[in-house]
Order: C-alpha cells, then sequence, then structure tokens
C-alpha cells in the first residue's frame, strides 16, 4: 500500500468517527450530555418584557446564585409557586440571588404574561422564550420546571413540577449558597428598588 493509499484509508477512519460522533451527539445528546446537579448550565437568552425589549443572557448575572424557573401563564403549578418565588426574592435579592423566570407562551402572549405578572405582583426578571429554545437547551420535561445555578454556572438543585421555595428548608439552601444566614437575609429592598420588571 502505497503513502498516499495509507493517508487515504487514514481519513476515511477519521470522517467514519466524524460523522459517527456527530450522530451520536445529534440523537443522543440528551442522554450524553445530561442537564442536570453538578452539570454546567448551559448559557441562553431570551427576551424582557421591557416596553423596549431586549436579549438578556445567563452570562450578564456572571458571579450571581440565579435560580431559573421556567413557566407558562396557561400552567396551574406555576401560578401556585409564583408568589413562593417571589418571597424568595424579596428576601435574598439583596444578597446575590437574581430569579429569572422565562415564560415559554406563544409570539403574541406579551400581554397576557403582562397580566399574569401584574395579577401577582412580581417583581423578579421575566422573559420570554416563545421559541422554547431554553426548554431545549436545558431539556426540560414538564412545566414548571427551575433549575439553581450557583455562582460559578454549576447547577445545584433542579426540580421538576411545582415547589415551595419560600420553605425552611429552600430559604436555608439559598442562605448557604449566598454565605449569609438565613437570619441575616431580611426583607431590605426599600421602596421603589422592588419594582416590577415587567413595562406596565
Amino acid at each position: 500500500m502505497t503513502m498516499r493509499q495509507q493517508w487515504g484509508v487514514v481519513g476515511t477512519v477519521v470522517l467514519i468517527l466524524a460523522a459517527g460522533l456527530w450522530a451520536a451527539m445529534h440523537f443522543l445528546g440528551d442522554e450524553l450530555f445530561p442537564v442536570t446537579v453538578g452539570s454546567e448550565a448551559p448559557e441562553f437568552a431570551a427576551m424582557t418584557m421591557d416596553a423596549q425589549p431586549r436579549e438578556m443572557s445567563l452570562a450578564e448575572h456572571e458571579g450571581k446564585l440565579v435560580l431559573l424557573n421556567i413557566w407558562a401563564t396557561w400552567c396551574g403549578p406555576c401560578r401556585q409557586e409564583m408568589p413562593s418565588i417571589e418571597r424568595l426574592h424579596q428576601r435574598f435579592a439583596n444578597h446575590g440571588l437574581q430569579v429569572i423566570a422565562v415564560s415559554i407562551d406563544n409570539a403574541g402572549m406579551e400581554q397576557t404574561i403582562r397580566d399574569f405578572v401584574d395579577e401577582l405582583d412580581l417583581t423578579f426578571q421575566i422573559l420570554h422564550d416563545p421559541m422554547n429554545r431554553i426548554s431545549t437547551r436545558y431539556q426540560v420535561t414538564g412545566y414548571p420546571e427551575t433549575f439553581l445555578i450557583d455562582r460559578d454556572g454549576v447547577i445545584r438543585k433542579k426540580v421538576i413540577g411545582e415547589a415551595d421555595w419560600s420553605s425552611p428548608e429552600n430559604q436555608a439552601l439559598i442562605a448557604a449558597l449566598l454565605g449569609v444566614s438565613p437570619e441575616e437575609a431580611v426583607v431590605e429592598l426599600s421602596t421603589g428598588e422592588a419594582v416590577n420588571r415587567v413595562a406596565r
């Protein structure tokens, strides 16, 4: 076998391996790289609900503890858990907790989302992802689904379904990840600081 033929064989093997790797990642991505506790949180971006919407990414909150909640206005359990997320936000926002709630409602539902936020008096960051790109990246299996992402970008807790985020257990976990005691974490948001992140 000539040198040229040998390199041809090597090239063919490399192409076969590359095709196999691509196929494995395409068809078995969730199994090969599960998004779960201990894994690095995938980057994402979605639109804010401001009067002039802009794209906001996870990277913008680097160094913060992020509670990423994926929800929809039509989701009953989402509605049930939102007040507890608001209480958690009120207690820990000044200590470095960033709540990001991503609505997967269809395009054109912006006013419905605003009405939902106003009705429940939510003051944390609301984003809109009608294409479900974040759900796909985070391998979401149902709504609500919530991920607690530490300051280093590692998922520390994952909850499928409704949870009481203001429970003593969850508050203790948040406090520990923030490096404060639950007793220190009092409601400190001053008047005007706890403003709704959704344009009225």
